[in-house]
């Protein structure tokens, strides 16, 4: 029997690898902004797109200072610039956007990539459940604010990072911001989940209002990567069985950080891609969505609670 489960699992792991895609796109000239870009899926992906030439944006809450100046040293790409982001506080993401705008005067790349697991607070400061504030209600509002740069440019795109796990979601609109005093497995699950699918959904409805402008939007399933977010999970939940199951997924199916961000960097230069908006990308192909983003009706409630969530004026709305 063991010996089974090693065959399958091994055939698995074979079965899942990646196959990297050839986008040889030079990026010289354009800019990009890159969110959660100090470490894992994020940092490969500003290093990838810098070794293309392009300018960079690094947008983090954590100190890039390193980050920017190994970059910078392995590119030879001068024009690499940190700038701080918290994406739990409205606040500071309105602060990011406003030097953003100021200090460009086009946006052609902005991936909306940063994200957390689970939390051990229930709240931010702006009345938000932290997993949805920083995976999706942080970068709601940064994509709005934004639009105006990334018009500017000649072929736009935004990203955004979800998971396979948005298949697995409770999202409703009293889910949307989860409140829950003490929150078992099941509901920190279904907060991620609702957080990754909230992204599928919103991208979805940003590549129809922003069809003509010439700004595509789509979402991208990196897989299972082994990043510093998998590990603080492992820290927060004592149980040893889903420790181990962690673990062992992360073992058979855990792809390293410049694997996981080969989507990524595929949806954002592809030539091919060009005119590709609404998708779901994952293994750098179109895929099904979850049930629930087909819902027009249902997608349309979540964006407009989303606006108030989010504090969006009405010059702001699209």
């Amino acid at each position: 029997m063991f010996f089974i489960i090693c065959v399958v699992l091994l055939l698995c792991y074979f079965y899942m690898r990646p196959t990297v895609p050839r986008s040889p796109s030079c990026l010289v000239g354009k800019t990009a902004v890159v969110t959660g870009a100090n470490s894992g899926i994020g940092y490969q992906t500003v290093l990838n797109l810098a070794s293309r030439g392009c300018k960079i944006i690094m947008a983090d809450v954590a100190d890039m200072e390193k980050s920017k100046l190994d970059i910078i040293e392995f590119t030879n790409n001068p024009n690499i610039f940190a700038k701080h982001l918290d994406l739990s506080s409205l606040k500071s993401v309105r602060d990011f956007a406003s030097e953003i705008l100021k200090s460009e005067d086009k946006l052609d790349i902005l991936i909306n990539n940063a994200g957390i697991g689970t939390a051990k607070n229930n709240r931010t400061a702006d009345g938000l459940h932290p997993v949805m504030q920083i995976n999706y209600f942080g970068h709601f509002l940064l994509t709005h604010l934004l639009i105006g740069l990334l018009k500017k440019s000649p072929s736009g795109r935004i990203l955004f990072t979800s998971s396979l796990v948005a298949f697995t979601n409770n999202l409703s609109l009293k889910t949307l911001n989860f409140d829950l005093e003490k929150p078992n497995y099941f509901d920190r699950h279904f907060v991620y989940g609702n957080s990754k699918l909230s992204m599928i959904m919103a991208a979805d409805i940003f590549a129809k209002k922003l069809k003509g402008t010439g700004v595509t939007v789509n979402s991208v399933h990196p897989w299972l990567v082994k990043t510093p977010l998998f590990t603080k999970i492992h820290a927060i939940y004592k149980n040893v069985f889903f420790q181990m199951y962690i673990w062992l997924s992360q073992c058979v199916f855990g792809r390293d950080p410049w694997e996981g961000s080969q989507g990524l960097v595929h949806a954002a230069v592809s030539r091919k891609l060009k005119n590709a908006t609404g998708k779901f990308f994952g293994d750098y192909a179109p895929w099904r969505k979850p049930l629930k983003a087909y819902n027009k009706q249902f997608c349309k409630e979540i964006w407009d609670a989303s606006e108030i969530y989010v504090g969006l004026t009405p010059e702001e709305r699209l």
